[in-house]
């Protein structure tokens, strides 16, 4: 039988790069959740009846920094994979257990990254 799909929840402010990306995920079969914001993202993130494999996030968000976001995230739910997304990527510092993939980044680089983070869960 089988695994049934991983699930990402995608936290990004921009309609339209949030829009590309859920396509993406879709296409290579994952189950795909949005938050155009971080207070989304938590309230997705507090219902523990949902499966999230792992949480991809924007670091520029409107009402909290991407980083903020993570250690809130993993207050809930400790060990959840994290993923950034940034147009500064070797600038952002994220900690040592969190993965970054650069802005912009092309559909075979972020089923490359999705795939290794999720393969080591």
């Amino acid at each position: 039988m089988p695994l049934p799909p991983s699930t990402i929840l995608v936290v990004e402010d921009d309609n339209i790069v949030r829009m590309l990306i859920v396509d993406v995920l879709e296409e290579l079969e994952y189950v795909v959740i949005e938050a155009a914001d971080a207070a989304a993202a938590l309230k997705v993130v507090s219902d523990k009846g949902q499966v999230i494999d792992l949480m991809m996030s924007d670091v520029g968000l409107p009402d909290m920094d991407g980083k903020e976001l993570a250690k809130e995230v993993r207050a809930l739910r400790p060990g959840l994979p994290i993923l950034f997304a940034s147009g500064y990527a070797e600038h952002i510092g994220a900690p040592a257990d969190m993965q970054v993939i650069g802005k912009p980044f092309s559909i075979d680089q972020l089923r490359d990254k999705v795939k290794s983070i999720l393969s080591s869960v």
